[in-house]
């Protein structure tokens, strides 16, 4: 039987409250809102917290928010949300691609996009999302609040760039015109971790060209974004010949380690396959923008 270590609880009321809280019970505290990462770690006792601080009642970060030539998401917004919006499905498929691959109903009713990203596991779907839309974390401590690219925000496995006594409130996705985007996963079950994953944005010029690019893998030894292969893309319109060239260089950039998932060879043919395909679907869905 899994127990979790003796610790304190508390529900924080509002943002301030919840900074009050953190610095109050010091490093050994910990932000929980769905709880889907953190308390199976506590179970297993690989994450022991003296005090857990439960954010679930700041409704003032649970939004989705067009303000100009951005999408903001608070960082207490449900996987459900993400999936079921119609704005977010719009301007960003990537998220609904992900979305529709992460865990099972029960996580997504409860899991947060805040959580997965504070989370910093290296075969989470949404952190390579945002490094592939160029979100910036918006973070709140008791000194005021500060803002950083998602490039920025993961520090390594299981680390980020918020400190324990900060909070996590929310993402700010650009908004591009002619931009399309998609994310593929390959998983060994419905639901599961993945085994690798790729996922990509582009934006067309006038005359379909590929104005900018931005390729992420997930689960395949690359921290951040695939740069020598969206310099390839640049300029160059879409053809079967550069979704090529760029999954060859994604599957060299990647880094991936055999496990019970897989022998290296086959993960770096998925980063070559997987950037191929969202590249693909990309680029098709930017040129249905273009001509709508």
């Amino acid at each position: 039987m899994q127990i979790p270590a003796p610790f304190d609880y508390v529900r924080a009321s509002t943002i301030d409250d919840a900074l009050d809280l953190l610095a109050r019970h010091g490093t050994e505290s910990r932000v929980v809102a769905g709880g889907h990462s953190l308390l199976p770690m506590m179970k297993l006792r690989l994450a022991r917290p003296e005090c857990l601080v439960d954010i679930n009642d700041l409704f003032e970060l649970d939004f989705i928010l067009r303000d100009g030539d951005q999408l903001r998401v608070g960082a207490l917004t449900r996987h459900t949300a993400l999936l079921e919006s119609a704005e977010v499905a719009r301007l960003f498929p990537i998220v609904t691609d992900a979305e529709r691959v992460i865990a099972d109903p029960v996580v997504r009713n409860r899991g947060t996009i805040g959580g997965s990203l504070c989370q910093a596991d290296p075969a989470e779907d949404l952190s390579t999302v945002c490094d592939v839309l160029r979100a910036v974390a918006v973070i709140r401590g008791a000194t005021g609040e500060r803002s950083i690219p998602m490039s920025e925000f993961h520090r390594g496995p299981y680390e980020t760039a918020v400190a324990q006594d900060e909070l996590l409130c929310e993402l700010r996705f650009p908004i591009r015109p002619r931009s399309g985007s998609a994310y593929e996963k390959v998983e060994r079950r419905v639901g599961d971790w993945a085994v690798g994953a790729a996922g990509a944005a582009v934006s067309l010029a006038e005359d379909g060209s590929i104005d900018a690019a931005s390729i992420g893998l997930t689960a395949l030894g690359l921290d951040h974004i695939v740069a020598e292969a969206e310099a390839v893309l640049r300029g160059e319109q879409p053809r079967e010949e550069l979704f090529q060239e760029a999954g060859r260089l994604a599957a060299a950039a990647s880094d991936p380690v055999a496990d019970q998932r897989g022998p290296i060879d086959y993960k770096r043919h998925l980063a070559d396959e997987l950037t191929r395909r969202v590249l693909r679907r990309a680029c098709a869905r930017a040129a249905q923008t273009q001509e709508g």
